[in-house]
């Protein structure tokens, strides 16, 4: 008889808790939520060219110090804080479009890590006459009316984002905007204003330039595009939605 009045206790109690949970699904879900941990880290992502290879526009020992210390620190800090808050997310995507519900740390390192990914994956060799491939072209003076129009454009976003942050060239739909953003924000973070899906990033920190340029922003940006790899970045604009 003990046991099985014991058997019946439990089992009662686990239909009461059971009830209680059905009955707040917000609390269920909580309770169930901060067990979860995300499979999602952020990679360091392997340069295709040498630290050398963009020179004169960006010197050697720029690139191996942005790239190494810099890159480096916010891959570490993003995958350290994702750890630490229990953050549940498929992709860097995924996470930037609930990043306002995460810390400061978070924000800012994901963002790092990201925004750098795509600006490493964007640089090429410096190439003479630069211009992008044909669709990407097209959709551009659709856009902008002309190239040198974008280019004056984007330019004058880099140009005029305060402080430390990025240029972008998004896609939003069928159509391509220009905007900037302040520190380690981008376009698919639910706290920017700006938004879109990056295919163009160029970083205005001053860390991604001083050696060469000291406080000259605008010399930096004229030089970069000589850089620009049309090529990926007509890929990205075919394969993002």
């Amino acid at each position: 008889m003990k046991t099985t009045n014991r058997r019946n206790f439990v089992k009662g109690s686990l239909t009461l808790v059971t009830g209680l949970l059905l009955a707040n699904k917000s609390f269920a879900d909580s309770i169930i939520g901060s067990t979860l941990k995300s499979n999602f880290k952020f990679g360091f992502s392997k340069l295709t060219y040498s630290f050398s290879d963009l020179e004169p526009v960006i010197d050697t020992a720029t690139m191996e110090i942005h790239y190494e210390r810099h890159y480096g620190a916010y891959v570490k800090n993003a995958n350290e804080a994702i750890s630490e808050e229990n953050m549940s997310a498929t992709d860097a995507k995924d996470l930037f479009s609930k990043i306002s519900n995460y810390s400061t740390k978070l924000r800012n390192n994901a963002g790092g890590a990201f925004n750098h990914e795509l600006f490493w994956s964007i640089l090429r060799k410096p190439t003479p006459n630069n211009v992008p491939p044909g669709q990407l072209d097209q959709a551009i003076k659709r856009s902008f009316g002309s190239f040198e129009s974008f280019k004056d454009e984007f330019s004058k976003a880099a140009l005029g984002q305060f402080g430390s942050g990025w240029a972008w060239l998004v896609k939003d739909g069928n159509q391509l905007k220009i905007g900037s953003t302040p520190n380690q924000d981008n376009p698919l973070m639910d706290v920017s204003p700006f938004k879109g899906t990056p295919i163009l990033a160029l970083d205005v920190w001053e860390h991604a330039y001083y050696l060469n340029y000291q406080n000259k922003r605008a010399d930096y940006v004229d030089k970069w595009w000589e850089i620009v790899n049309w090529e990926h970045i007509a890929q990205l604009y075919r394969t993002s939605k």
